[in-house]
């Protein structure tokens, strides 16, 4: 057929390709990556935000477990204190700080520290100012009495400073503030120092604040009236031998320059008649 035109059908088509094989241009790629680069960063960032928020929140329950702890070991202590304890307050301004000594003696606690036996007769609660601002609660062990009378005081007592304690442990960090008043029973007012030998306080209350922000805590521990067993034993012996004076072997009767005490018989009723 002239003018016809003819097609081999294996190098020829009349219809264009359904797919080209040319590849990505520069600016593809570019784009690409950047698409990548912005979800890894939305990621990255979900997942720190996730992260820091998990341990922020683990930090503070630790926080309120640890301040818990340490209140409760405050009332156990107060609340299990013997008669003869001995009880001492000092508070010291520091311009920023009311640092304050708690110390009480007489109540003797024993535990291993160093893998060693240790009693200590003595302990003392100290607050410990840093240079960041905050302060430190330390607790100290003594093996020796540290609290003794001052005649200077009038009946007062006056801390041991060349004894040194033999074991120290920060209780608590970064506290704000940590101030102590102390309720006298007698009187029934408050004190912000505690001397009296022979004596403890009706209660103990504690404002302190942790932290930067932390909000301000007040507790008040109640100190129950005990005998002091000292007194006691020594009442004790005194009442027994005032006992054994009066129920000794009493004198005999009839000694010399005495009246002979004759004892007297009471009568027998005579028998009523009719009756055996």
């Amino acid at each position: 057929m002239g003018g016809a035109l003819s097609f081999h059908p294996l190098t020829h088509s009349p219809h264009p390709p359904l797919y080209s094989d040319r590849g990505f241009t520069l600016l593809e790629l570019v784009v690409a990556l950047l698409l990548v680069a912005l979800l890894a960063g939305m990621i990255f960032t979900t997942s720190y935000s996730t992260l820091a928020l998990g341990n922020n929140v683990v930090k503070t329950q630790n926080e309120e477990m640890l301040h818990q702890a340490f209140f409760d070991f405050l009332e156990n202590s107060f609340s299990t204190l013997p008669g003869n304890t001995r009880m001492e307050l000092t508070t010291t301004d520091s311009g920023t700080h009311y640092l304050s000594d708690l110390t009480l003696q007489n109540v003797p606690l024993s535990f291993t520290w160093g893998g060693e036996e240790r009693t200590a007769k003595a302990i003392r609660l100290s607050t410990v100012k840093k240079r960041s601002g905050f302060i430190d609660i330390v607790l100290s062990y003594y093996e020796n009495e540290i609290i003794e009378e001052d005649s200077s005081r009038s009946g007062g007592t006056a801390s041991r400073s060349d004894e040194k304690p033999f074991a120290e442990i920060v209780l608590l960090t970064d506290v704000a503030y940590f101030e102590w008043r102390v309720l006298d029973g007698r009187t029934m007012e408050y004190q912000y120092d505690w001397e009296i030998p022979g004596r403890l306080p009706l209660q103990m209350e504690l404002i302190c604040a942790f932290g930067a922000d932390g909000g301000e805590i007040r507790h008040v521990f109640w100190i129950p009236p005990r005998q002091n067993p000292e007194v006691f034993m020594r009442q004790l012996q005194q009442s027994g031998g005032q006992g054994g004076a009066a129920g000794g072997t009493p004198e005999k009767p009839g000694g010399e320059g005495e009246t002979p005490v004759v004892p007297v018989v009471p009568p027998t009723n005579p028998p009523i008649p009719g009756i055996e």
